[in-house]
């Protein structure tokens, strides 16, 4: 592999795709830790325990942390992500957006035009309500214009991440924003590795417990790898047509349906969810409410972890059903003269395709479930003291195998031998 990166970073313009896309990552990571002027560090290093809790928790992990520090980049791409899932469920509900998704490249940019928009009156709200309730006595003085200041300034941080994403799809390799989320979760890294040598040297933690926990961590990154990598080829066999004189067809293919459809977006959005109320208690500490959260709706405790499962489940088939159109794909076939073998061409090929995504979707979707709910069994029932979560490692390896396969891609133009064997 390291062979193949020096014959990478020989190549002019994959060298210079390189270098804009660490150059990109290096304002990002500029950017998460300029503070917002109008907001004291001192007041924020006290509410920093509680900012890695719930659904402001799952900012800051977007945020590579920022969020907890109130930096420019402070709410992350996060309303952008949301964004883009809000305007992808629309397409299935607004004929109008659907018909517009189907013109082409015109169509696409007109919606990702409308993306935009959506991000920037997300930003808005998001952190004119931040300001107003959570961050509200990590001001220095609160009033109408410091409040002002800081809306205005996550609400630009957001949109210029936005366009340095884009900017990165243009010019460099690997997904934009994906990579911020990547980067975000790396940098957080030496902070926990240099906290844990501290636990151990006094004597907090056990080693055993620690290779325990390393174990662990291996293990799931080679299931993650393993599931996101998985997929059923179903054989499509083509067959032969003369046209003039010309006879085309008669080749075989296949449908790649992935055993994981999804990514990690039910994850996500599970995780919204029930974050959601504990966020809400942390408003209205000392409340009934609140205890009552704090006492039965922990991340490791067992409602909150069946509930976790169950959401997860029932996103990962809702999503796939949103994204992915067995009618449609049986369609295409037909007209393309296709067939899979021993199956009708039309509805029973539609049939065949659905009832093999479901079988599949139903083992990603157990999958989900397991990688995002092991680290709060392990937490729960380790004295590391250390948060590492099925979506930052589903993030992670997602995104590396990504920007892997892209950089190969680009080898293989060039006739190099890829490290993706």
């Amino acid at each position: 592999m390291l062979d193949i990166l020096k014959k990478a970073w020989k190549i002019p313009d994959l060298r210079r795709k390189i270098i804009f896309t660490l150059l990109m990552l290096v304002i990002f990571r500029i950017g998460a830790n300029l503070p917002v002027p109008v907001v004291s560090q001192e007041k924020l290093l006290m509410m920093a325990g509680g900012a890695r809790e719930g659904l402001l928790g799952f900012f800051s992990l977007m945020s590579g942390g920022a969020f907890e520090r109130f930096t420019m980049f402070g709410l992350g791409i996060s309303p952008y992500i949301t964004s883009s899932i809000v305007m992808q469920l629309l397409q299935i509900a607004i004929p109008s957006l659907e018909a517009l998704s189907r013109e082409g490249e015109a169509g696409r940019r007109k919606i990702a035009q409308y993306s935009r928009y959506l991000t920037v009156v997300l930003a808005l709200l998001q952190s004119t309500a931040l300001s107003l309730t959570w961050f509200r006595s990590a001001f220095y003085e609160f009033n109408f214009f410091s409040v002002a200041i800081a809306v205005l300034s996550l609400t630009a941080g957001t949109a210029f991440l936005m366009y340095l994403g884009e900017k990165i799809n243009e010019h460099g390799i690997g997904n934009g924003i994906s990579l911020f989320i990547f980067a975000g979760i790396v940098a957080q890294l030496p902070m926990s590795a240099y906290a844990m040598v501290l636990r151990i040297m006094a004597g907090q933690v056990n080693i055993l417990s620690l290779l325990v926990f390393l174990v662990v961590a291996v293990l799931i990154i080679m299931g993650v790898v393993l599931i996101q990598e998985g997929s059923r080829k179903i054989p499509v066999q083509y067959s032969k047509r003369v046209v003039g004189r010309k006879m085309y067809g008669g080749h075989s293919s296949h449908i790649p349906l992935k055993v994981n459809q999804t990514g990690v977006i039910p994850v996500i959005f599970a995780m919204s969810i029930l974050m959601l109320p504990i966020t809400i208690a942390s408003f209205f500490p000392g409340s009934g409410y609140a205890n009552w959260m704090d006492m039965h709706f922990k991340s490791s405790s067992v409602l909150y972890n069946v509930l976790y499962i169950l959401l997860i489940v029932f996103f990962t088939y809702f999503y796939t059903s949103v994204t992915f159109n067995p009618e449609e794909i049986a369609e295409n076939i037909k007209k393309s003269g296709g067939f899979i073998p021993g199956i009708r061409p039309g509805k029973p090929t539609e049939t065949y395709i659905t009832r093999t995504l479901n079988r599949l979707t139903i083992v990603g979707a157990i999958f989900l479930a397991i990688i995002a709910s092991i680290p709060n069994i392990v937490f729960a029932l380790s004295s590391l003291g250390i948060r590492f979560g099925g979506t930052s490692l589903l993030i992670l390896v997602g995104v590396a195998l990504e920007t892997m396969k892209q950089v190969e891609a680009q080898m293989v133009m060039r006739h190099y031998k890829g490290f993706l064997r």
